[in-house]
């Protein structure tokens, strides 16, 4: 089966187009991507990936055509940056 594996940073992507027998996981994947080699980073730390956009496990099992993103830890908490934005919107201070 035809997969992709893509990570992104903000200046490049890098996609990775793997032919795998079935069934095949996302860890097996990555790992045949070479990705892990050519950006050494992504070893020190736990690998979160997704397929299209949804967050999955790395036992998840791939099926034809899947685009399989390695995903980059985030900057900035959204909770956090939510919450500073709403600061900023302020007129008053809080009491």
């Amino acid at each position: 089966m035809r997969i992709w594996v893509v990570y992104a940073l903000p200046d490049r992507q890098s996609v990775q187009e793997l032919q795998l027998p079935e069934p095949a996981t996302v860890a097996e994947a990555v790992a045949r991507s070479g990705l892990l080699q050519q950006f050494p980073e992504l070893g020190d730390r736990p690998l979160a990936c997704a397929i299209f956009g949804r967050a999955v496990a790395d036992s998840h099992l791939l099926r034809a055509d899947d685009r399989v993103e390695i995903l980059r830890p985030l900057q900035v908490d959204p909770k956090e940056s939510r919450r500073r934005a709403a600061a900023r919107g302020r007129t008053t201070p809080r009491k």
